[in-house]
């Protein structure tokens, strides 16, 4: 009798690979604490909501490399150096918009505005009119991090592979916020407002040896003490949160050392 068929099983998650994502993102939030001061007025927004924002589907705008950052996106540089381990950075490009006109308690003082505002709050309801607030990271909630993850194949074939993908990482918060408040001109710059922490899972399918699609939910803690609100530096917002972000990407995978295979029989 003749020796049995041989067939090459790929397997694609080996140390020395590296690869790249891209995708988009949706994001919720819990309620947050929000406190603004300046030179004439220092108070706090308590239990604020906020939603995400993303962009309509349009080809040309999520497909076109000129808008292609307007969405809600995920980028991601990654490198296997063991067999199930990666490090990675990347840039998680959420949005963060409060909702207008809602109605918070609200506390602290506002003086010399010169606007119907000024006064002394205590825990008073206070509807966020965009003629008071408009507060938004819109361009975006930037999280910039570093990532450790660990992968496990859940199923192998010739040319598929479905495994899991999860792990851990931190890094920093750098919004560029749409805020007008009490009138004043919005600050609109990128700037350096804190630090965030998250663990992450999904599963991802690799196909045909250098692409793959992933999907991904990422939970973590957003901490944000030293937010730009207007174009004076004395202005300032802080606050913190919780976030679920949910990613859809797609990416390659490329080996730096020849892809390893193994014989198994049928």
């Amino acid at each position: 009798m003749g020796q049995p068929q041989k067939a090459e099983i790929w397997k694609p998650n080996k140390k020395g690979s590296f690869y790249i994502y891209w995708g988009w993102n949706r994001d919720s939030y819990t309620k947050s604490d929000i406190t603004f001061w300046g030179k004439s007025y220092d108070f706090k927004l308590n239990n604020v909501i906020a939603n995400d924002r993303q962009s309509l589907y349009r080809a040309n705008l999520y497909l076109n490399p000129s808008t292609m950052t307007i969405p809600q996106y995920n980028l991601r540089l990654g490198y296997y150096f063991k067999d199930k381990y990666e490090i990675s950075i990347g840039a998680d490009h959420m949005k963060y918009v409060m909702k207008a006109f809602q109605t918070v308690n609200m506390n602290g003082n506002i003086e010399n505005s010169g606007t119907q505002y000024d006064g002394v709050y205590n825990n008073q309801p206070m509807v966020m009119d965009t003629s008071f607030l408009r507060f938004e990271h819109t361009d975006g909630l930037n999280y910039l991090n570093a990532e450790l993850r660990r992968s496990d194949a859940l199923i192998n074939v010739k040319y598929f592979n479905l495994s899991t993908n999860y792990g851990a990482g931190a890094g920093v918060l750098v919004p560029r916020t749409n805020t007008t408040l009490l009138g004043n001109p919005r600050h609109d710059e990128f700037h350096l407002a804190g630090y965030g922490l998250g663990v992450v899972g999904g599963l991802k399918l690799s196909f045909f040896k250098y692409f793959f699609i992933q999907g991904e939910a990422k939970y973590g803690f957003i901490h944000m003490p030293d937010i730009r609100t207007t174009r004076n530096p004395e202005d300032k917002a802080k606050q913190h949160f919780f976030f679920m972000q949910y990613n859809v990407v797609f990416g390659a995978q490329f080996q730096l050392t020849n892809w390893e295979r193994k014989k198994k029989s049928e």
